[in-house]
């Protein structure tokens, strides 16, 4: 056991040497907060930010959509398919082409237990939908 405590304090003392002057604790203090910073965002994954149209994207999935196709707050028995990745697959969950105009299609005229939303997008606000689904949800 005395032994293991011995490795954790000299893997310590070489890769987190503490401060013996100022300038050692200048650049201890901006490692430490370099490091915590990498975490608290996620660890070494970069992801771009999304753009003002998937944004908006983003808020429409939110309050459209994601109440049954991320959380499936109705209770469904067979909840509705996870549209994470939808483009990143040839095709969609009910085995139709996965592009713009099918996924505009499913939306406005609803296919199987998925309700029409027809007259409640605009052509913009769809071409934002599109574009945040194609940007992957997050």
């Amino acid at each position: 056991m005395r032994r293991g405590g011995l490795v954790l304090k000299s893997l310590r003392r070489k890769y987190f040497p503490t401060p013996t002057s100022f300038n050692g604790f200048l650049s201890y203090a901006a490692a430490l907060s370099f490091a915590c910073a990498g975490f608290a965002t996620g660890g070494c994954r970069s992801e771009t930010a999304l753009t003002p149209k998937q944004e908006e994207g983003k808020h429409l999935y939110d309050v459209r959509c994601a109440h049954c196709h991320e959380e499936n707050d109705l209770g469904f028995k067979q909840p509705p398919p996870n549209l994470r990745g939808v483009f990143s697959r040839s095709t969609l969950p009910s085995g139709a082409p996965a592009t713009d105009p099918e996924v505009q299609k499913v939306v406005l005229q609803g296919k199987g237990m998925m309700p029409s939303f027809a007259g409640r997008f605009t052509t913009e606000q769809m071409a934002d939908l599109l574009a945040y689904l194609h940007k992957g949800i997050r």
